[in-house]
């Protein structure tokens, strides 16, 4: 389900689990993921993709709704994976290879940056449409990133955001082809790997901090 590996100073973890919903049989390699790479001494940064169609569609729900007892611990998760990235202690690039829904379009926006696809694929938070308010934890991850205005018309409507829209938007900061979106994440991320981690971890503390907390508990 998870792919991770280093090309130099980056690593890039691949999510190809389908659509990549963030079942607890991907949200546990991931965690295992991001311990790995933030042991890394030295220049380090992490770009994150999907496989195929998507990038990541959220939470799974059909696991959710058949989960019973094990579902009391799954959103604390989720939160989990979101406040990591939030802070994560070196840059943090996603390769938006697809669809981006809800807790996969959190994920998202939570890395330090974002390329997304110009020709297909959406970013959506659709959660209005489907009749499931946000929590305050995973609002604040949009709070957090984006403006006001994009925030409001993003959870309000459930608008989907192709590549151009999302980048006018300031959802993502760069767009490109099918088959360049991956090779300019880490272009981005090797060009800003040497940025002093000690000093990026205080200052995604300083920028994040009340979100963080939120999200971690």
């Amino acid at each position: 389900m998870i792919d991770l590996h280093q090309d130099g100073s980056v690593w890039v973890l691949r999510m190809n689990a389908g659509e990549n919903r963030f079942s607890p049989d991907l949200l546990a390699p991931l965690d295992r993921a991001l311990d790995e790479v933030a042991a890394t001494e030295g220049p380090c940064a992490l770009v994150t993709t999907g496989d195929g169609k998507f990038y990541s569609n959220g939470l799974d729900l059909d696991w959710l709704l058949t989960a019973g007892d094990e579902a009391a611990g799954y959103l604390p998760a989720v939160y989990g994976l979101l406040g990591r990235m939030l802070s994560f202690p070196a840059i943090t690039v996603a390769a938006v290879n697809g669809h981006a829904f809800g807790a996969g379009a959190l994920l998202a926006v939570a890395h330090d940056f974002a390329v997304m696809r110009a020709d297909r694929g959406y970013w959506c938070m659709p959660e209005a449409g489907l009749g499931l308010p946000l929590s305050p934890q995973l609002l604040s991850v949009l709070t957090a990133k984006l403006a006001r205005r994009t925030v409001q018309e993003a959870v309000i409507t459930g608008r989907r955001f192709g590549g151009p829209d999302a980048l006018a938007a300031g959802i993502v900061h760069r767009v490109a082809g099918a088959e360049e979106v991956l090779p300019e994440a880490v272009k981005l991320a090797a060009s800003l790997a040497g940025q002093d981690r000690a000093t990026l971890a205080e200052h995604k503390r300083l920028l994040y901090g009340d979100e963080t907390r939120l999200l971690l508990g």
